[in-house]
């Protein structure tokens, strides 16, 4: 990481394997670094999620039988991650929209 690198800001989840193969892992270490270093992602790797709230995306991985998600948001001064998860349906399930909602309110509460 140099100095201008946003860094990653946890809130939920983890990247590792398991559950993750160690493709799929290195692929969202690699789309993570890159939206560190301010690059502005788009599909297929990611796509805009305003339904939880303003600069909010999802990186789409791809892993043998499994799509996770990484639900993330871009600030000024980081890349905030919300969650992680195995997406298993056509739409992201509202529980876990509300969860991400939720998680912003505390952090931006803080």
């Amino acid at each position: 990481m140099n100095g201008n690198d946003k860094p990653l800001v946890w809130l939920h989840g983890e990247i590792k394997t398991p559950p993750f193969s160690i493709v799929a892992r290195l692929e969202a270490g690699l789309l993570l670094r890159r939206l560190q270093q301010g690059e502005n992602l788009g599909l297929p790797q990611s796509r805009p999620m305003p339904t939880i709230a303003t600069h909010c995306h999802e990186l789409r991985v791809r892993d043998k039988n499994k799509n996770w998600r990484i639900i993330y948001r871009t600030d000024e001064d980081a890349i905030v991650i919300i969650e992680v998860f195995n997406k298993t349906t056509r739409t992201t399930p509202d529980e876990a929209i509300a969860k991400c909602q939720r998680r912003l309110r505390l952090y931006d509460g803080r």
